[in-house]
């Protein structure tokens, strides 16, 4: 077996992000979301927002939050997912999500928000995770659903105008809050 093949069968590698990770990190959440890159796996929002969907402040900011964890997943020392847990007193946050697209649909991101699942509720004992999503991703609100996650019908809006968070391609986008019970 090579090293690669290795590496899938054990799985990935998990560790905090540092101040160094911070442009890998951003090429990462930008290459799953955003641009012509992110059509190469299925958890694109290009028809939805163009522009940035993070940057190397806002990434910086979470990975040196003290209630946070930025989350870096690696395959023979490459970083190939990350996400960000937040602990908020009753429940955990996740956010930032995001696998190289050319990785996504092999079963990495199960792995991923799993060990998100377990750092919120072994290390800080919390009983829920909460996540927002666009309202209009359904392909995407149904793989979270297949994982135990509930829709609540709690909408946000969405911040037109800020374009740290994109900018937006129809005037309709909302997020729904997500609600999964961790055992």
């Amino acid at each position: 077996m090579d090293t690669a093949t290795r590496s899938r069968a054990v799985g990935p590698a998990f560790r905090p992000a540092t101040a160094a990770d911070v442009p890998a990190v951003v090429q990462l959440v930008e290459s799953a979301y955003r641009g012509d890159a992110s059509r190469a796996g299925w958890t694109t929002e290009a028809d939805l927002l163009e522009g940035r969907r993070t940057d190397p402040d806002g990434v910086l900011a979470v990975v040196e939050h003290e209630a946070s964890r930025l989350l870096v997943a690696e395959l023979d020392g490459e970083p190939v997912a990350c996400c960000h847990v937040e602990h908020r007193g009753d429940h955990a946050y996740f956010g930032m999500f995001a696998v190289r697209p050319t990785a996504q649909g092999g079963g990495l991101g199960k792995t991923v928000l799993a060990e998100a699942e377990r750092l919120a509720h072994v290390e800080w004992g919390v009983a829920e995770m909460h996540m927002t999503v666009i309202r209009q991703r359904d392909e995407l609100i149904a793989w979270y659903e297949r994982r135990g996650y509930r829709r609540t019908g709690r909408m946000s809006p969405f911040p037109y105008g800020d374009e740290r968070f994109g900018i937006p391609q129809r005037d309709d986008l909302e997020f729904e809050l997500l609600v999964k019970k961790l055992a």
